[in-house]
C-alpha cells in the first residue's frame, strides 16, 4: 500500500479523505488521531467491509495501525479494490511524536497541568492519592522512593501527584524518578523523554533487555515480562539507595484484577497497596494511586492535552498490547466491559467488587492459603 506521510496528509483537503483507525479497542482506549474513524478489519472484517462501503468512492482512504506497519501491508483486494487507499507512515505512535515535538511552550504546559491537579482535579485526583498514602502508610518519613515511570499516563500522572505532596511537607522523603528502557524504539523512547521534560519530571533512565529475552518465549510472554520488569526496577531502585518502588496501578486495575483472577485464575485475591519484596530484602512496592479512577486520569491528560505511551513491547510493534502486570488486553478489556455491563443494572457493582475483599469471612471460606500453607475449613471444624 502507498504510505503517506503527517505532513502531506495535513495539506489535504479534509473533506478528501477518511481517516481510518484499524487498532482493535485496546489500543483505541489510549486515544485515536482527531476526525478517524473505528474499523478494526482483522476482528470484524464483514462490519468493516459494510462500513468501508459507506465511504463515497471519490475519497481517499488513509489507514493507520499502532507504528504503520500493519497497514502498509494491508491486501487491497476485496473492499479495498479500487479505492485510491494510503497508509500513514509511523502510524499512531508517529502522530504522538509530532504532536510532542509541536508542544510549544514546555513551561506553559507544566505550569498548566500543575495547576489543574491543584485546582480542577484535586477532588478526583490529588485527594484519594492523598487518602491512599495516609490510610496505608505509603509515605513515611526518612522514605527513598523511586517512582516507577513507564510512560503511560498513570505514571506520569503519579510522578506529578508525588511531586505535589511532597511540597506539603508533611514528612521528609526523597523521590527519583526511574525509566527502565527494556528495549524501546527510538520514537517511544523520544515520546517519554519528551514528556518527562514537558512535565517538569527529572527521569533517571537506566537500560535493559527484557524485551529482547521475552521475544522468544511463546506461553506467557506479557506475564514474564511484568515479572522481569519489576525485578530490574528494584535492583536499580536499591542500587540508588532507594526503600520502595511505585507502580501506577489505579482503582479500575485493581477491581478488574480481583474479576480476572476468579473468572480465569481460580483465585480470590487483590493487587495491595503495599507489599514486601520477597527477593529484594528492605524493598516495598507500593501503589499509590489505588482510590484513583482511571476515567479521572484520561480527563486530566486529555485536559492539558498530553500524548502518552501505551506498552511498546515489540508485541505491542505488531499491533496488539499487555499490561504491566502481565495480562494480555483482550482479557483486561474483555473484563473491563463486562464490569460496565453489570453496573447497568447495579450502579455500585465497582465499589462492591473493590470492598470484597475488605470483607472476606474464613467461617464461610472453604480453603485459603497463608504464607503459602494451605487451611481448610476441616482443620477446625
Amino acid at each position: 500500500m502507498k504510505e503517506i506521510t503527517l505532513e502531506e496528509l495535513k495539506k489535504l483537503n479534509r473533506d478528501d479523505y477518511e481517516l481510518i483507525d484499524i487498532r482493535d479497542e485496546g489500543p483505541r482506549t489510549y486515544g485515536m488521531m482527531p476526525g478517524a474513524i473505528a474499523i478494526p478489519l482483522e476482528t470484524e472484517f464483514e462490519k468493516s467491509v459494510e462500513m468501508i462501503s459507506e465511504i463515497p468512492m471519490e475519497k481517499k482512504l488513509i489507514f493507520y495501525c499502532d507504528f504503520g506497519r500493519k497497514t502498509a501491508v494491508l491486501d487491497e483486494g476485496g473492499p479495498l479494490e479500487g479505492r485510491d487507499c494510503y497508509s500513514l507512515q509511523g502510524g499512531y505512535t508517529g502522530y504522538i511524536c509530532a504532536q510532542i515535538a509541536d508542544m510549544g511552550d514546555l513551561e506553559e504546559r507544566r505550569k498548566k497541568a500543575e495547576l489543574s491537579i491543584r485546582k480542577k482535579f484535586h477532588k478526583t485526583l490529588f485527594s484519594p492519592f492523598a487518602k491512599a498514602c495516609k490510610m496505608y502508610h505509603l509515605i513515611e518519613e526518612g522514605d527513598n522512593i523511586a517512582v516507577c515511570i513507564s510512560g503511560g499516563k498513570d505514571s506520569m500522572l503519579m510522578a506529578k501527584l508525588f511531586q505535589e505532596i511532597q511540597k506539603h511537607r508533611q514528612c521528609n522523603f526523597e523521590l527519583t524518578f526511574l525509566v527502565m528502557d527494556p528495549g524501546y524504539n527510538s520514537d517511544n523512547r523520544a515520546l517519554i523523554e519528551s514528556n518527562a521534560k514537558a512535565l517538569g519530571i527529572p527521569v533517571t533512565i537506566f537500560e535493559s533487555t527484557i524485551f529482547d529475552a521475552v521475544d522468544t518465549i511463546e506461553k506467557s510472554p506479557c506475564y514474564i515480562c511484568a515479572r522481569m520488569r519489576r525485578g530490574y526496577l528494584y535492583s536499580k531502585a536499591k542500587e540508588l539507595g532507594c526503600n520502595k518502588i511505585a507502580l501506577g496501578h489505579h482503582y479500575d486495575d485493581v477491581i478488574e484484577t480481583i474479576l480476572m483472577g476468579m473468572l480465569h485464575g481460580g483465585q480470590f485475591q487483590t493487587m495491595m497497596p503495599k507489599l514486601h519484596s520477597t527477593n529484594f530484602e528492605g524493598m516495598e512496592l507500593i501503589r499509590p494511586l489505588y482510590f484513583v479512577r482511571e476515567k479521572d486520569i484520561c480527563a486530566w491528560r486529555d485536559y492539558n492535552d498530553l500524548h502518552f505511551l501505551q506498552c511498546a513491547c515489540h508485541f505491542t510493534e505488531t499491533c496488539t498490547t499487555c499490561h504491566e502486570d502481565g495480562t494480555t488486553s483482550s482479557k483486561r478489556l474483555e473484563t473491563k466491559k463486562l464490569i460496565a455491563q453489570l453496573k447497568k443494572s447495579n450502579p455500585y457493582v465497582e465499589s462492591n467488587i473493590f470492598k470484597s475483599v475488605e470483607n472476606v469471612n474464613l467461617n464461610s471460606v472453604i480453603e485459603y492459603k497463608q504464607d503459602g500453607v494451605r487451611h481448610n475449613f476441616l482443620d477446625n471444624y
